[in-house]
């Protein structure tokens, strides 16, 4: 009789294996390799607020998310917190610098609760080093994420708030796919997002919501006129 701990064991160990194979960055390796890289990793919950690491953080570890969101973000020497990503599920983030995931200065946080494959250094370098692909894949993943870092201080540089805030709310919820209303997110998690105050955020959502573009739920912002918020978010 198989005892209920190995079947708790083997579920996890299916649960691992079809996650990993829908990560992009595994896209081209065998059942059989894609069978390897889940037994070299461990599956981890994870409630809210959790620090995986902080700044100057030796660690070197790799996380995936399976489930839930990371926010990636530093402390502005006046206190206010600059989230530059915001992860979800399929991505990578970590302290390895082999991969270009080193980033001093920089915290990664869970929102609200995230289920986590881990890695550590010594698998991903064998990894890499048995399938090049794998680290190409990489590549693209931070090239990406640079890519959008970019374009937010574009806009922190050049748009004025209700625009930048126009243009979060319009990209969250196309992110989401869940219809018109974007859902888990508090004020203070747009203003971080955006590098300005909880109460500069408010303002502007309420000036949104009194124009009939949105309506304000708890944690959610339905969007009511999307051609009226897109041009807002247009408007430099």
């Amino acid at each position: 009789m198989v005892s209920t701990r190995t079947k708790h064991r083997v579920s996890l160990q299916d649960e691992k294996y079809y996650y990993l194979r829908e990560v992009d960055i595994f896209q081209d390796l065998t059942d059989r390799e894609i069978e390897e890289i889940s037994e070299m990793t461990r599956m981890c919950l994870y409630s809210s607020n959790h620090i995986f690491y902080m700044p100057e953080d030796p660690g070197e570890v790799l996380f995936i998310i399976k489930q839930g969101r990371v926010q990636l973000y530093r402390i502005s020497p006046d206190g206010r917190k600059l989230v530059f990503a915001t992860l979800n599920r399929g991505s990578i983030f970590g302290h390895m610098g082999m991969i270009g995931q080193r980033m001093h200065n920089t915290f990664a946080e869970s929102v609200g609760n995230v289920k986590i494959c881990i890695m550590n250094r010594q698998d991903v370098e064998e990894l890499l080093m048995a399938k090049p692909i794998i680290a190409l894949r990489f590549l693209e993943n931070v090239g990406n994420r640079l890519i959008d870092a970019e374009q937010r201080f574009e806009d922190i540089a050049f748009r004025r708030m209700p625009s930048r805030i126009a243009r979060l709310i319009l990209q969250l919820t196309e992110e989401q796919g869940e219809g018109a209303t974007l859902k888990g997110y508090t004020h203070q998690q747009i203003a971080d997002m955006l590098g300005t105050y909880r109460e500069t955020t408010t303002q502007i959502l309420n000036d949104f919501k009194n124009q009939g573009l949105i309506r304000l739920g708890r944690k959610a912002i339905e969007i009511l006129d999307h051609d009226g918020l897109a041009d807002v978010a247009e408007n430099d």
